[in-house]
């Protein structure tokens, strides 16, 4: 994958429409057999002009640059918040489904932190607005394609929301170690399939993925 910087190029035209915030937002987790999805998001504003050293989306970057990166884009970006959903609850639901209740319990904590959401454009990654779908009063919800890659505040979420994840499947490790949840972080690897057809799922696993997968 060829390295890219993002910028805030997108971000500063869409605060010149009058926003209140650009709220970049990226999913971690969409993929795994175990563990929950999550949903990051970084809020800036006009003033907020430069970004960490570095900084690009979270699969551009190794674990340790990520591990060095997530708290500096949370101290950089004007505020943040990460979104879980179980995998109990994907089972039950559904994968996009889960993306947007993540969504949706990150922008709580966005709200409670005195973000003004109603007022604001989120960067959603990807071409569809899966957040949307989950709120009883849409927002102004922007789609771009590789946004992680180009925007600042969506690099930003992605880090921030793959390290909040990796950091509780690396705890969840130490509880189960059979899976090697510390190294593949719940997604299918080899030695992890292996695991299940020894141990059989554990309570982190999406048990219809599985299935699926089989």
């Amino acid at each position: 994958m060829a390295v890219c910087d993002p910028t805030l190029d997108v971000e500063h035209d869409l605060l010149r429409t009058g926003a209140s915030f650009v709220i970049g937002c990226d999913e971690v987790g969409r993929g795994a057999l175990a563990g929950p999805v999550a949903v990051g998001f970084a809020a800036v504003n006009a003033s907020v002009l430069t970004m960490p050293v570095g900084l690009r989306d979270s699969k551009m970057l190794s674990e340790p640059r990520r591990e060095l990166l997530a708290p500096l884009a949370v101290a950089w970006a004007t505020y943040s918040a990460v979104g879980l959903a179980s995998a109990a609850e994907v089972d039950e639901l559904g994968i996009i489904a889960c993306l947007g209740l993540a969504g949706k319990r990150a922008l709580a904590a966005l709200y409670a932190q005195g973000v003004d959401v109603a007022g604001s454009i989120v960067l959603l990654d990807g071409n569809d607005d899966w957040l949307n779908k989950a709120l009883a009063t849409p927002l102004n919800v922007v789609t771009r394609i590789k946004a992680d890659r180009d925007c600042g505040s969506v690099a930003a979420a992605s880090v921030i929301a793959k390290v909040h994840r990796d950091r509780l499947m690396i705890a969840a490790h130490d509880e189960t170690p059979g899976y090697g949840w510390a190294s593949n972080k719940g997604y299918g690897s080899a030695a992890h399939m292996s695991a299940i057809d020894l141990l059989g799922p554990s309570p982190l696993h999406r048990k219809s993925w599985l299935k699926i997968s089989a």
